[in-house]
């Protein structure tokens, strides 16, 4: 598939617009910036990339549904109970017998450094409720969290099957960080073993770094594409985002005026992004308003912003 980016994508009629499958967990957030060993304040802000990006997608005007499992305990309450306000059904997200997954980041202007407690969020197993959800569902979304660790591992595996047997458009945001693969296990290996099975991934230019060591992001791409890659969307910061669908390459500059926190900026973009597409909107279009809802969440702090509709959107970044 190397669908012309000035084309949309055409979906079948479907109960849901995109499912997103892995962590729900909490992010304990600094109050203050700080350089060196971390804050003496934190607070607990929904967190996990799938998460946000269901959450985003909602308040866009989207449909969403998000799978991944929790702790049966109050962190786990609190995250359910969160999904629950924010009108996203929770019936997909499994509570199990271990501690509710936690990541720990000081705030920052850059690139965040967070630290992993996870418990919960790689138990999640496939059910024949997932299953159902899934055929019902236009776009699958995941990440490198649930393929790090098994039974997670084997449910997106089974996942991607299904996906590719039924026409779902299948995302991937490849984050790969060390600290959450097990010890002794090539993560990185994997994560380049999947990119052939997927639609669209989108690294950030560390997520790139991470897999394949320092370069330019013109030659990034290339590596993707040697991969199997159909269409690569690389955000670059403040530099914006290269695209490329493997025959012509776009740049995107950065819609961002201010930078208050940049937790959770890639997962704006994705939903942006992906509510734009299921709206009907070209792929080029698409990559604008997901550039657009990066920028208002860097606005506020925590992974998740008050979006507003995609069509206010458009319209206050003058797209």
């Amino acid at each position: 598939m190397h669908t012309p980016l000035e084309r949309n994508i055409e979906f079948e009629q479907k109960g849901n617009d995109i499912l997103t499958i892995g962590e729900v967990l909490i992010d304990m957030i600094s109050d203050e910036y700080v350089k060196g060993d971390g804050s003496t304040t934190y607070r607990n802000y929904f967190g996990g990339s799938p998460a946000n990006i269901a959450m985003n997608a909602k308040k866009l005007g989207i449909h969403s549904i998000v799978a991944s499992a929790v702790g049966n305990d109050g962190m786990g309450r609190f995250l359910i109970n969160h999904l629950n306000e924010e009108g996203i059904e929770s019936g997909l997200v499994q509570k199990v017998d271990t501690s509710t997954s936690m990541v720990v980041v000081t705030k920052s202007k850059g690139t965040p450094i967070p630290i992993f407690y996870r418990g919960a969020d790689y138990q999640i197993e496939y059910t024949q409720k997932l299953e159902k959800a899934l055929l019902d569902s236009k776009i699958v979304h995941f990440s490198c969290w649930p393929i790090s660790m098994e039974p997670a591992r084997q449910t997106i595996n089974k996942v991607l099957e299904v996906a590719s047997e039924n026409g779902i458009l299948i995302s991937f945001d490849p984050n790969y960080h060390p600290l959450i693969w097990q010890k002794g296990e090539n993560g990185i290996e994997y994560v380049k073993s999947i990119i052939r099975k997927v639609d669209i991934i989108k690294p950030s230019e560390d997520d790139a770094e991470r897999l394949f060591g320092k370069d330019i992001p013109e030659n990034q791409l290339q590596k993707f594409f040697g991969l199997g890659a159909k269409l690569v969307i690389m955000t670059l910061g403040k530099d914006g985002a290269i695209v490329s669908n493997g025959k012509e390459i776009i740049r995107l500059d950065s819609l961002a005026t201010e930078v208050v926190d940049t937790t959770g900026a890639g997962d704006a973009f994705w939903s942006g992004f992906y509510t734009a597409l299921i709206k009907g909107y070209t792929i080029r279009e698409a990559l604008q308003l997901g550039s657009a809802s990066s920028a208002f969440k860097l606005k506020y702090t925590g992974a998740v912003a008050n979006l507003p509709k995609l069509e206010n959107l458009k319209e206050l970044y003058g797209l």
